[in-house]
């Protein structure tokens, strides 16, 4: 577990660093003079650029491992921080935000497929997936208030640095670090097995409607991510959006605190946890006798549920195998909805409230959320020696 401790201590300062972020770029753009349009397609863009990054993660993680891809984002992302921090138009942010959201694709897929890689069963595999989502969160509760300090206090062109050059220093240190579980060749597995133990080893395909939880639940974080800042004030309102994302997070670090949760069906954790962030969408929509802090707790509980849970339900329809492609394409789908997303926003902004879009959506998601899945999370093939487990 030494290289699980290393990979969350990489993870903790790489979201740190990348949520620092959220609260600021909103009004760094307003300070270039960016049109609250083109902040939207700004934000649309990085998403966007996820797209080739993953593809290419998704087939390079399961060739050559992860540890090298994770070492490219960070050195690279941090390159261009340092190169953000001199921008003076909004066109020059708006490449370097979608060159950023390329390089950066690399990223969730190597550092999930690697965790998932480190466990030997399904137990295992939920509470390194927890673990994943407890840094995260963690990072996530204190780094948007201190990007808001570090710029009221220097300025963005120093915050910017600073950030880059934690990105730099996190990524010369993994190199020395972390280290990959030795990986086997898939057909000489197959090979020296039984012919009738050879059948679960088969890939699985996961059907396509699967995807649309993760591109309906990033669409709505899109919209968030667009509009929070704006309703904070913008420029004026800088240390209040990073509260506000804090206070998301630390929501979430409740329910990722709550362990036993990982005993339920990911299949009931995600359907209850989308729910609840509509509901969440919803009351900030229109129910305005229910304090904004509130709502983005509640919101940000429902995504301690989620996240988890849908990365459990991913490695449970795959079968345990392929599961760098299998990451790449939830992120390929959570590509698509940040892209989506920020870009609608942008375009209700000021006529209607890009809640009610969320809303909509993810109460879509709860009404064709696909059967639950029966079967083995891992198969038995892959050396638990268990049966049949039962259905959730």
């Amino acid at each position: 577990m030494k290289t699980a401790f290393w990979l969350y201590f990489f993870m903790f300062l790489a979201f740190f660093d990348l949520h620092a972020q959220y609260p600021i770029l909103t009004p760094f753009a307003l300070s270039l003079g960016a049109a609250p349009t083109f902040i939207g397609w700004m934000m649309g863009i990085y998403a966007l650029t996820h797209l080739p990054g993953n593809l290419i993660a998704g087939q390079g993680v399961d060739r050559h491992g992860s540890k090298g891809y994770m070492i490219f984002s960070l050195l690279t992302a941090g390159i261009i921080l340092l190169m953000q921090a001199h921008v003076t138009e909004p066109w020059q942010l708006l490449v370097l935000r979608s060159i950023s959201g390329f390089v950066l694709a690399f990223l969730s897929p190597a550092c999930l497929a690697l965790l998932a890689s480190l466990s030997r069963n399904a137990v295992q595999q939920g509470k390194l997936m927890a673990g994943h989502g407890v840094m995260h969160t963690l990072a996530s509760v204190v780094s948007p208030a201190a990007g808001a300090f570090l710029v009221a206090q220097s300025g963005f062109t120093l915050t910017f640095q600073l950030l880059g050059w934690l990105l730099i220093s996190t990524g010369i240190i993994a190199i020395f670090t972390i280290k990959e579980p030795a990986r086997t060749n898939a057909g000489s597995s197959k090979a020296k097995l039984a012919p009738s133990a050879q059948v679960p080893l088969k890939i699985k395909v996961i059907p396509l409607r699967y995807y649309l939880l993760p591109l309906v639940v990033s669409c709505s974080q899109g919209i968030l991510f667009f509009e929070l800042p704006l309703q904070a004030g913008g420029t004026a309102g800088i240390m209040h959006t990073g509260l506000y994302f804090s206070i998301i997070s630390l929501g979430a670090l409740v329910t990722l605190s709550m362990l036993f949760l990982n005993k339920y069906s990911p299949y009931k954790r995600a359907s209850f946890g989308i729910l609840g962030i509509a509901l969440s969408f919803f009351a900030l929509a229109s129910l305005d006798f229910i304090a904004l802090p509130v709502a983005l707790f509640v919101l940000g509980m429902s995504k301690g549920i989620v996240f988890p849970a849908m990365a459990s339900l991913f490695i449970d329809l795959s079968g345990g195998k392929r599961l760098g492609t299998v990451f790449s394409l939830q992120s390929i789908a959570m590509s698509l909805g940040s892209f989506i997303g920020p870009i609608a926003a942008g375009a209700l902004h000021g006529k209607h409230s890009p809640y009610f879009l969320a809303f909509f959506l993810l109460m879509l998601a709860t009404l064709i959320m696909p059967p639950k899945k029966r079967g083995n999370l891992i198969p038995p093939a892959l050396g638990t020696g268990a049966g049949p487990s039962k259905a959730q």
